[in-house]
């Protein structure tokens, strides 16, 4: 892994084309021993590990990079933690839209990502794309309770599409770029209404049609600033915050009707 890392630095550092030309030289000449090789195959790297949201905040993009050793392909997988989140399905009655049904989705991610250097049914069976949850179609949401298999997938679409509409789950499958046979790197775009949390990210190096390795690195995304001083105080000292909130009510609508009364 140090030599695999050694090689990345300039990419981190320069984060350019001449730097990705650089490595790739230096990769060509560098003869890396048998038993390293065989020890870490894949090694990742990421532009910045902490995003801050501030009152400013309009998105970001965060850089992955890494070198394989060896040939093959290279997927990428970037999730927030789990929530429980509420579907529900609408019905029109008398004229009036009223919720007709819902499903709870116990293990939703805030966040997810994907990307890949091929189409994912391409590089592995279905079974292990299940298994690891790789793909928006592969995510385990664990529905709250069983329905039958059209009314959960309905629901479960909906789920998707509700979460690529706000830009928090991939629309299709995002490209990772490879320079040379061995540098890859990709860009994964956060949007401005982001959860906050760690985010797991996860690189899966792919050969002959199976997992031959993989590598975890951890995206963080918090609050900074005045926001996360409020944040904190709210879930530390959440009795004196009602109360301050009340107190702020009260003098904002007195002042409201003062105002109004000398209008």
């Amino acid at each position: 892994m140090s030599e695999l890392r050694r090689i990345l630095d300039p990419l981190r550092i320069f984060g350019s084309l001449r730097a990705a030309i650089t490595v790739a030289a230096a990769l060509v000449l560098l003869q890396i021993p048998a038993d390293a090789a065989r020890d870490d195959a894949l090694a990742i790297d990421l532009s910045q590990d902490l995003i801050g949201i501030s009152t400013g905040f309009k998105g970001a993009d965060v850089l992955l990079f890494g070198a394989t050793e060896g040939n093959g392909d290279v997927i990428v997988v970037v999730r927030a933690p789990n929530s429980q989140v509420i579907v529900r399905r609408k019905e029109r009655v008398a004229g009036i839209w009223v919720n007709a049904s819902e499903l709870v989705f116990d293990d939703a991610p805030g966040f997810y990502h994907v990307a890949a250097s091929a189409p994912l049914e391409d590089l592995l069976p279905l079974p292990v794309l299940d298994a690891n949850q790789i793909g928006t179609d592969h995510i385990a949401f664990n529905p709250h309770f069983l329905l039958s298999l059209d009314q959960e997938e309905a629901f479960r679409s909906a789920l998707i599409r509700n979460k690529q509409r706000s830009s928090l789950y991939s629309t299709g499958l995002q490209e990772v770029g490879f320079r040379g046979s061995r540098l890859f790197r990709t860009r994964v775009a956060l949007p401005v209404n982001v959860p906050t949390g760690d985010y797991n990210v996860t690189v899966y190096l792919v050969q002959d049609g199976a997992i031959a390795d993989r590598s975890e690195s951890l995206l963080q995304v918090r609050k900074v600033g005045f926001e996360a001083k409020v944040t904190e105080f709210a879930f530390e000292q959440a009795p004196l915050y009602g109360l301050i909130a009340v107190i702020i009510a009260l003098i904002a609508g007195w002042f409201a009707g003062f105002v109004f009364r000398k209008v």
